[in-house]
């Protein structure tokens, strides 16, 4: 009989702690009054940090209409707290509960919808590279044997790692030969492109319109290029946490009512094609053709071939 209770109590105890384990985000915002918001210090123009260490953005403009769309949901103001991310920890941050929702530049895919849900899309990219003109680099294969690098964490990194060891393809499918490059790994944005401008790597892998701000906001933008061919398709979504149909619906459906109302396209011209702090740089980036086939069938799809063209 004692056995019989302890396993009973053993067993309500388990469920209990999977029940609060598994407890949804949107009871917890409620309960708690906060959400918690996860930011990127050097992702401009989606998220980093301007003059007052403020984290500021595309993708923050976004999460704060998506804010308001949770206290709608749970009938109160809420305070938000601010957790700086990196390109490593952000998907582990969002699965344990420090994060509610990631706010920054990260590309949705198939391999990270195991871990981790996400919103809509609302921006698309792709990855190619970024080196001093002087060089004179201008193909992947001209990279063959030299010292690479891309930030940590990202799926840049994962491609170019493939792609060196001739376990990748072009985005028209034809395979890509082995490099023999050397594939340092960078904690950040910034330190990578800091490696090239210092000559300690030949090139930077990283989403175009990332490099694109790099580029803007360096000493002298006149000495970079960006490669022509793009290597990857990288749709931008704001992570979630997966399995919790009642806080995705919430944020899903804010953003879908932000690219439906205009918000989102306002927001494009006024982070892509207005000057932005701090340096009052203008990206001049017209919206491309793959971003305006997502928001007139939005999608939080991780396949890349929904974002072809």
């Amino acid at each position: 009989m004692k056995k019989t209770l302890l396993f009973a109590a053993l067993a309500a105890a388990t469920t209990l702690t999977s029940l609060s384990a598994h407890a949804g985000r949107m009871d917890d915002i409620k309960s708690s009054g906060t959400i918690k918001l996860g930011y990127r210090d050097a992702s401009l123009p989606f998220s980093y940090l301007d003059d007052n260490q403020k984290p500021i953005g595309y993708s923050m403009d976004i999460c704060y209409g998506i804010v308001k769309a949770v206290e709608k949901s749970v009938g109160k103001p809420l305070k938000v707290n601010l957790v700086a991310v990196t390109s490593s920890t952000r998907i582990p941050l969002v699965s344990n509960g420090t994060v509610d929702l990631e706010c920054g530049s990260t590309t949705n895919n198939l391999e990270r919808q195991k871990q981790v849900s996400f919103a809509p899309t609302t921006f698309v990219t792709a990855n190619r590279f970024v080196a001093k003109k002087s060089a004179g680099y201008k193909t992947l294969e001209d990279l063959k044997g030299k010292t690479v690098i891309s930030t940590a964490g990202t799926s840049n990194i994962k491609w170019v790692t493939e792609a060196n060891g001739g376990q990748a393809t072009y985005l028209d499918g034809k395979k890509v030969p082995a490099l023999g490059m050397n594939i340092i790994p960078a904690k950040d944005h910034a330190e990578a492109f800091l490696t090239v401008e210092s000559g300690r790597a030949a090139a930077f892998f990283m989403d175009d319109v990332l490099l694109a701000g790099l580029v803007a906001t360096s000493r002298n933008p006149k000495e970079w290029m960006i490669s022509e061919q793009a290597y990857s398709v990288e749709p931008y979504a704001m992570i979630e946490p997966k399995d919790d149909p009642a806080f995705k619906k919430v944020v899903d459906e804010a953003v879908v009512a932000m690219i439906k109302d205009g918000t989102v396209e306002k927001l494009y011209k006024k982070w892509f094609e207005s000057p932005i702090p701090p340096k009052n740089v203008n990206l001049n980036l017209p919206m491309s053709p793959a971003l305006k086939k997502v928001l007139a069938n939005p999608t939080d799809s991780g396949d890349p071939s929904v974002y072809k063209q």
